[in-house]
Parts: C-alpha cells; structure tokens; sequence
C-alpha cells in the first residue's frame, strides 16, 4: 500500500541535512519532493501545500549536534502531513453519534451515497449497511440508480446477504420515487436508516446533476457521501470536486486502497474540497471498511 509513495518520498528525505536548514539550501530538495509527490498522482496544489508545510517545520527545528536527523525529519513531515488531511473541526463527522441522534428524536437518517460507476458505491453501501447493523441499527436501502443493468439486482442481492430490505422498482422508474418510497417504508416501520443509491454516469453529465438534483430536494438526505476509487489518482480530485460544485458532498468514502500503490488521491482528496474522509476500504468483505485516521496514512507512508 502507498509504496511507490513511501520510496520515492524516502529518497527525497535522505537528501535532507540537518546542518543546511536554510531558505535557499532546502528549496531545491523540497521541490524536488514535491515533484515526487506530483509523479504519485497527489493534486499539485496538494503537494504544493505539503511541501510548503514541510519546509516551516524543517526551519524550525533546532538541532543538536552528533544527534540523529532522521527521526528529526520523519517528525517533520507527519506534522506536515497531518496539517493537509486535517479538515475544519465543523466538517468532522461521526456517522454512528447522528444516527443516534436521529433516533432519539424518532427520525430516520437518511445517507444518500454518490459516484461514478466503477468505483465501488455499491459494495461500499454494502459494507456501510453491514457497520450500521453492526451497531444495532436498523437499515432499508433505495435501489435509486435504476438505469444501469444490473444495478438493481447487485444491491438487492447485498441486502439478502445482510439481511436487510430492499425498496425497488422497475429499471427506467423515477429514481427520486424510488427514494421516496424508501423513506416512507422507513418511517412506517420504525427503521433507522436510509440509504439510497444513486446513478453514476460521469461526473459532467447535465443530466445525471439535474436527477441527483432532483432526489436531494425531495428527500432532504442527512448525509451525503461521495464514493472515490483511490487508484483513480488525480481523477478522483476532479470528480469529488465537481460533485461538491455541483450537488454538494458532506464526506467521502475512498475505495480500493489495499491496491493503491501511489496513494496520491488520497492525500488530495480531501484537502482539495475540505470535506473529511470518513472510511477506506480496504478488501472485498463486508467488514473491510476501516474508519479513516491520519495516523493509518501516515504510517503507510513512512513506515
């Protein structure tokens, strides 16, 4: 995970004397470790941002002499690191503590879940579903992207798996009734939550924005999440940014990060929109979908 990253960024490192923490003597290593960063597809204004954050950190160490800077300069960039993945505490969100919430006011919680096809929503409604179980809350899910073939039939086969209802109706159906129906079944029976699965055309379709637009105001979701595929690289930074333009994101979901060898989507991502990262997926079971912490990628990184 993230190795292409970790060595490149690790021969940049070693460059790194202690005794030549100046303005002008780190300038050409710090470029150059943003220049690496850029070849592991982090965002340019994202690797920018670190390594402008990695040289203050440098110029502020002070040195002892006959000490070591290696453990000096890992400091350093983690600190940096940790500067870029951290969002506005007000973004923050914990997707357990609001369904709670919504419980004790006797209201379903409503998640609708956005991306484009081939990054993995549907499985990753699948394993949210099965972590919002987990916790002992109950779960319906819309079958809202009625236009794909076999859409429908992949997210009601996840639901028997699960044990969970499905709301479903005909391919070509409106997907806002579709959503609809789901939170009235939800309110009926007293279910927690509401998660609704949408179409995934590319991120530029007028008309999928005009739809997604269309489901948002008659449902009012609590969250909405985007589903970004880490190994996508600066793809991903495009799309969650024309998504959050466009209809509005609250969080985001990365997929496929046990196979991503680069790791730059994931740095940007959420740097690039603000918006927190709030789970990785990293394998094809149900419980693999890991709640995301700075730690976790830091340490991919310079471990």
């Amino acid at each position: 995970m993230f190795g292409k990253l970790k060595k490149g960024l690790q021969s940049v490192l070693k460059k790194i004397k202690i005794k030549e923490l100046s303005d002008k003597d780190l300038d050409p290593i710090i470029q150059n470790f943003i220049d690496e960063m850029i070849r592991n597809e982090v965002a340019f204004e994202t690797a920018n941002a670190i390594g402008e954050a990695l040289k203050e950190e440098l110029l502020n160490i002070e040195h002892e002499r006959f000490k070591s800077a290696k453990p000096m300069i890992t400091e350093a960039l983690t600190k940096a690191i940790y500067r870029i993945l951290q969002v506005p505490p007000e973004n923050e969100i914990d997707i357990l503590k609001k369904i709670e919430e919504a419980k004790s006011r006797s209201e379903v919680y409503v998640i609708l879940m956005l991306g484009i096809n081939g990054t993995g929503k549907t499985t990753t409604i699948a394993k949210l579903t099965h972590l919002i179980t987990a916790n002992n809350y109950s779960v319906v899910l819309a079958a809202a992207d009625t236009y794909r073939a076999g859409a429908i039939t992949q997210l009601s086969n996840h639901a028997k798996k699960l044990g969970v209802k499905v709301i479903a109706q005909d391919y070509n159906a409106d997907p806002t009734a579709v959503a609809i129906d789901a939170i009235y079944h939800a309110e009926a029976k007293g279910v927690n939550v509401v998660i609704i699965d949408t179409a995934g055309r590319m991120q530029n379709n007028v008309n999928l924005v005009r739809e997604l637009d269309k489901i948002i105001r008659n449902t009012e979701p609590d969250l909405k999440i985007f589903v970004g595929d880490a190994l996508a690289g600066n793809d991903v930074v495009r799309q969650a940014s024309q998504f959050n333009e466009d209809i509005g994101i609250d969080g985001i979901i990365m997929t496929k990060i046990d196979s991503d060898a680069k790791g730059g989507g994931v740095l940007s991502v959420a740097h690039a929109i603000s918006k927190p990262i709030l789970f990785l997926g990293v394998g094809q079971g149900y419980s693999d979908l890991k709640k995301f912490e700075a730690d976790f990628i830091v340490k991919q990184i310079l471990s």
